[in-house]
């Protein structure tokens, strides 16, 4: 069984059927075409976190110049986990402050426990 195929041939390039025109294409009335893209909604929501140097953290919500929530205490570690969740560039900065009141504590536990040795000492001389 023979199959034939016919061949078609391209037409010349240098003839084309769109000739350009001097005069302007007429005006459509209505909405133009794609014209009817949506606006996208967005919501803006602001979390303020606070801490202080004793490691005490605070959230805070607001939604435009409404509050949602105020002075929600919050642990450091959450705040650093929210962080990571969130964004790298967000993690690194509050994980050094985290890290640098985790060492004003280190250094103030240090100093309670060495003000309680000398009062034990102190105690101690009394009692005997």
């Amino acid at each position: 069984m023979r199959s034939t195929i016919d061949a078609v041939s391209d037409p010349d390039p240098a003839v084309t059927t769109d000739e350009p025109t001097d005069e302007p294409a007429p005006r459509r009335r209505g909405r133009p075409k794609g014209s009817g893209a949506r606006t996208t909604r967005t919501i803006e929501l602001t979390l303020t976190v606070t801490g202080t140097a004793d490691g005490d953290w605070q959230a805070e919500l607001k939604q435009g110049t409404t509050w949602l929530s105020r002075g929600l205490p919050v642990t450091a570690a959450a705040v650093s986990r929210a962080a990571q969740a969130l964004h790298a560039e967000l993690a690194d900065p509050i994980d050094a402050v985290i890290e640098a009141a985790r060492e004003q504590r280190a250094a103030r536990v240090a100093a309670l426990e060495a003000e309680l040795a000398q009062a034990r000492k102190a105690l101690a001389e009394i009692d005997a």
